[in-house]
Formats: C-alpha cells, structure tokens, sequence
C-alpha cells in the first residue's frame, strides 16, 4: 500500500513547489551586490594605492585631491542623463553596460604617466560608472514589493562599503604580488569585464522577462505593485524631474544623499592616507584595517534593511520606522567621528571608525526612495537627481579636504568637516516625508 501512496505523495509534492514563488529577485540582488562591489573595489584602488602612486607621479596634497575628486565630476554630471536612459532602454542594458566599460577604464589607468593622464582616466571612469547605482534602484522599483525594497536597497547599496572592505585587501595584496600598482589595475579591470558580461546574460529588467521565474513569482510581485498603485492612489507614468522639484521631500532626500556621501567618499578617498599619515600604517596594514572599517559598514547595511523590513511588515509606519533608524545612524555618526577628532590611538581610531561605517550604512535604504516618491516608471531619473546630489559631495569633499590637511598640516579639521556631513544628513532625513508618493497632477 506504501509503495501506491508514495507517487501521490511526491506529485502533491512536485505542486506545491511549482505553487511556490520561485526567488530570482533575490538571486539577482545578490549579483547586483556582487556588481556594485566591483564598483567600489575599482573606484576606490587609487585610495588604496595612494602612498606609492603619490611617489610614483610626485603629487601634491592638493593635486591628489584633485585627482580624487576627478571620479565625480564626470559620474556627478552623468547622473541624471544616465537616469533618463535607464527609465528609457531598461536597466539591464545600462548597468552590464557600465559595468563592462568601467572594466576597462579601470584597465587602461595603469598606463597614467603624469597627473594629466591620472586625471583623464578617472574622469573615463566616472562616466561609464554612472548608470549603475539609478540601474539598480530601478531594479529595486520593477522586481521587489514594497515591503522587500529595503533589503533589495541595502543588498545593492551594501557593495559600496562591501567592496571598499576588499578593496582595501585585494589591492593592496595584488600590489604585494605583483609589486606594481599599475598591474593591480589591469587584472581588477579584466575581472570586471567579465562580471559585466554575467550580469548581461542573467538580469533581466522585469520579471515577467526572465526566464526563471515562475507564474507564482510573477504574480506575487505583480500584486503586490498594484496594491501599491492604488494605496498611492497614483498611475505608474513617466514624467521626467520637474514635476518633483517643488516638493520638500525631494530636496531632503537630495540633501540627506549629500551629507552621507560627504562622510562616506570622505572615508573612502582619504581614509587610507589618513591612516598611514597619522598612525603609521604601511599598504599591508591599510589593507586590513579598511577592510574592518569598511566590513563594519557591510554588515551595518545587511542589519539595517532587516530592521526596516522586519518594522514595516509589523506593521509601523514608513515615518516612524525610517525616521527613528535615520535619526539614530546620524547621531552615532556624529558622535563616533568626534570620538576620532579626540583619541589619538591608532586601535581605538579603527574601532571607532568601524562603528561610524555601521550606522552610516543604514542611509543605503535611501535607494528605497525614488520608487517610493516617485514610483517605478521615475525610480530611474529620480535615483539619478539623488546620487547626483550625493556625488557633488564626491567632487568637494576630496578637494576640499587636501586643501585642509595641505593647509592646516593636520586631519583634524577633515574630521571636523566630515562631522558637518553628517548633521546634514540626520537632519535631512528627519524632516523626509516617507508616508507618500509625491503627486505629480
């Protein structure tokens, strides 16, 4: 009798793992993660490398922050026309095709002979990186329900800190190995190459498209995008920016970018000087400490879309949930950075620098926001209008601080401007409106 039961039991079986939502959408996350990582790794090897590229090409404080800021200039100014395309060609395209280009911009500066060649390769690199970040909010806004956007957002987001962690650690070993800086830079620029070519083949730019997602997936993303429309009471058109540009919580959502950013490429640029400057730190030793500090971020980010997801499907209110998250990341932030202004021990610095990137991580639930304003046909344009506003931080920050330590001959007023950052940030969020999609009637 056992052996007639047993095929019904494994066809019941067989129904209700085709009745089961299928989970490409994270599958893919976790490779856009893995994209974004590749970003900050590529970005971020000048930092890492700094001590001997300075040598190297006999840059001043203030040149090297030129060259540091150079980046953003060009992804700054790409933003929102990487936006508009993304909303118009899908993000699929967009982001592989980023991803393959700054491959090979990466590549190609090993071959800086001087501080105008440096500066013309990273201004290549910023451009062709621009797409990726509003790619991958639009991603957030096509594949993800409203209660999932803030896991989706960290994933993506948490390659920045993520990929600056290794970053720090594969660079600095691939100078070990290979003794050349130069060398490092073309096989992180090979590899990238690569990756792009594999977020190509597998991302889609909506579910319905991709074939491994099953009818329950599709549906269940489906409906969760109509609820939201009708809860929005809105329809799901393109409108381009203007239409948002007189609301309150547009410009706090630009601002709050701004002061994260400010901290955070702040960090990211002249965090590996500051520690082999005033702590003494060799490449081997900035290799692991950036990897803690910025490990710290990581995980920090991971955490803080779990808190937000697990508060909401409990059924808080986007303000409460995301106001009392961003009010708390802020205040440890300011604090944690005042903390580095006045203890000069290399350790604790590390340790207190470790926790500053934990909380500051939790802004990346900021790519939550355009699809949550502006809805999925503007997250493209509208996560351009915000990362534009945060990489304007990009092109200060690194300038403005080699002319600080090149003046003063000290990081404390760095610090002290990073701590400005962030009361521009925690104030940003506070007064954000998370509750509604801004009505463009």
């Amino acid at each position: 009798m056992s052996s007639r039961t047993a095929p019904q039991s494994t066809t019941a079986d067989r129904r209700t793992a085709k009745d089961r939502p299928s989970r490409v959408r994270w599958k893919m996350f976790v490779l856009l993660l893995g994209v974004v990582s590749l970003n900050y790794i590529d970005r971020g090897s000048v930092s890492v490398a700094l001590p001997l590229i300075t040598e190297d090409l006999g840059l001043s404080k203030e040149t090297t922050g030129f060259v540091l800021s150079a980046f953003f200039w060009t992804y700054a100014l790409m933003q929102i026309p990487g936006g508009w395309l993304i909303d118009r060609f899908g993000p699929r395209l967009m982001a592989s095709g980023a991803c393959v280009g700054w491959g090979v911009a990466q590549g190609v500066t090993a071959a800086a002979t001087g501080v105008g060649s440096l500066l013309g390769y990273r201004l290549l690199l910023g451009a062709v990186e621009a797409p990726v970040m509003p790619a991958g909010g639009k991603l957030n806004a096509q594949w993800l329900p409203a209660k999932e956007r803030g896991r989706g957002a960290v994933l993506l987001d948490g390659g920045a800190p993520l990929g600056a962690a290794l970053g720090g650690i594969i660079i600095s070993a691939l100078i070990g190995l290979t003794g050349s800086w130069r060398t490092s830079f073309v096989i992180a620029g090979v590899a990238t190459v690569v990756v792009g070519l594999l977020a190509y083949w597998y991302v889609r730019d909506t579910p319905r498209e991709h074939p491994a997602v099953n009818e329950a997936e599709a549906a269940y993303i489906e409906r969760a995008h109509a609820e939201e429309d009708a809860e929005a009471d809105a329809t799901d058109e393109r409108t381009g920016l203007r239409p948002y540009l007189k609301y309150r919580s547009f410009w706090a959502m630009c601002l709050g970018w701004m002061g994260f950013n400010g901290v955070f490429y702040g960090l990211l640029t002249w965090g590996p000087l500051y520690l082999s400057e005033t702590k003494g730190f060799d490449i081997a030793a900035i290799g692991w400490s950036t990897l803690v500090i910025f490990g710290a971020g990581f995980v920090g980010e991971l955490i803080g879309g779990w808190l937000a997801d697990h508060w909401r499907s409990r059924g808080a209110g986007a303000n409460r949930v995301l106001r009392t998250l961003m009010g708390t990341a802020g205040a440890a932030v300011v604090g944690g950075l005042l903390g580095v202004v006045l203890v000069p021990d290399a350790l604790t610095a590390v340790l207190l620098l470790s926790g500053v990137l934990f909380f500051l991580r939790w802004a990346g639930l900021y790519w939550s926001l355009p699809s949550l304003l502006g809805g999925r046909a503007n997250a493209g344009v509208m996560g351009g209008a915000m990362n534009l506003a945060g990489n304007i931080a990009g092109i200060v920050t690194p300038i403005a601080v080699g002319f600080i330590v090149g003046g003063t001959g000290s990081y404390t007023w760095a610090l002290l401007y990073f701590v400005g950052a962030g009361l521009l940030f925690t104030a940003s969020s506070l007064v954000l409106d998370y509750s509604r999609r801004l009505s463009v009637r």
